[in-house]
């Protein structure tokens, strides 16, 4: 998949293009489900299936003090999107000045001009323009006059729930794995690198690996069945573990930190630099203080053996 991070990258005899139109955070199944309405598409019509999304995310920008956390930063994004067979991404950077342009501006010089459209497909509640001053009647009118047709697409629901980026970003805060897997259409994880922790593991004789400060989404504070990937390379080892996203308040002052116990662990060399990706499978409990270290260690392996055979399961019902 192509990467253009602004319109003037596009060749200019770059088309024609069917295009998805969205911020994507998560590319979750319901944007999987568009994309893949605009590939058909575009594979009917002789044209280059394309994503145009924005960078940063617009209430960024717009409303910075609501602002969310971003379940998919824009690299793990961008991987996600070359998986669902895209040929290209445009990434719009989003300013101040660009939420002023107007909505007609937008469809003659973007999508028309810039990226020569012949089809645009996206949800049916879409805004886009000044103030949000249109949606997806007004870009079909618009589509009208510069020559492109444009496709509305409900909003998916999986289980009685609504697929939206807001709503599995509630889900994931609130510890809910199982229904953002759902939504999504497979289990959140993050990518981070390894931190220096605080020699608690060692201390306690338990290989653990901290990972570094995330700003991202994370889940809310508990302890979680997960399993963690060492290094981005094929064949890189995969480990199931027992997370504790929290702030380890049993040892003292509270000092957040996303810590994870390792099975079946085998040394490994580790840099600051070292790719992980933590994914999130099922939160066990929520996190708590204990009197003591040792009480601490009892009830990690109690953790651990409630994880154990939570991957035992898993593996006999993927037979």
């Amino acid at each position: 998949m192509q990467v253009f991070r602004a319109l003037d990258e596009v060749p200019a005899s770059y088309g024609p293009t069917v295009i998805a139109i969205g911020n994507f955070d998560g590319v979750h199944c319901g944007h999987r489900w568009i994309i893949e309405h605009a590939r058909n598409h575009a594979s009917a019509l002789g044209a280059k299936c394309i994503a145009v999304t924005f960078d940063p995310h617009p209430v960024r920008i717009l409303r910075p003090d609501v602002a969310p956390k971003l379940i998919t930063p824009m690299p793990e994004r961008l991987r996600l999107l070359a998986e669902t067979g895209l040929d290209a991404t445009v990434i719009l950077p989003f300013t101040e000045e660009f939420s002023h342009m107007a909505a007609e501006t937008f469809a003659r010089e973007v999508l028309h001009d810039g990226l020569h459209a012949a089809e645009v497909h996206e949800g049916d509640t879409f805004r886009f323009g000044y103030q949000a001053q249109a949606g997806i009647k007004e870009l079909g009118e618009l589509g009208r006059q510069l020559g492109f047709t444009v496709a509305a697409h409900h909003t998916r629901t999986v289980r009685g729930m609504p697929v939206s980026s807001s709503q599995i970003r509630q889900r994931i805060a609130g510890g809910e794995m199982t229904a953002a897997r759902a939504l999504l259409g497979r289990p959140f994880s993050i990518l981070s690198t390894p931190a220096k922790g605080r020699g608690i593991g060692t201390r306690l004789t338990v290989p653990t690996i901290n990972l570094a400060p995330y700003s991202e989404l994370l889940p809310a504070n508990g302890i979680y069945v997960t399993r963690i990937r060492i290094g981005d390379h094929p064949g890189a080892p995969i480990f199931n573990a027992v997370t504790n996203a929290g702030n380890r308040p049993t040892f003292g002052e509270d000092s957040f930190a996303v810590e994870s116990y390792l099975f079946d662990y085998q040394p490994i060399d580790l840099t600051d630099e070292t790719p992980l990706e933590l994914t999130f499978l099922k939160r066990l409990r929520s996190e708590q203080r204990f009197p003591s270290p040792e009480t601490l260690k009892a009830q990690i392996l109690r953790d651990a053996a409630y994880a154990l055979r939570y991957f035992h399961l898993a593996r006999l019902l993927s037979r």
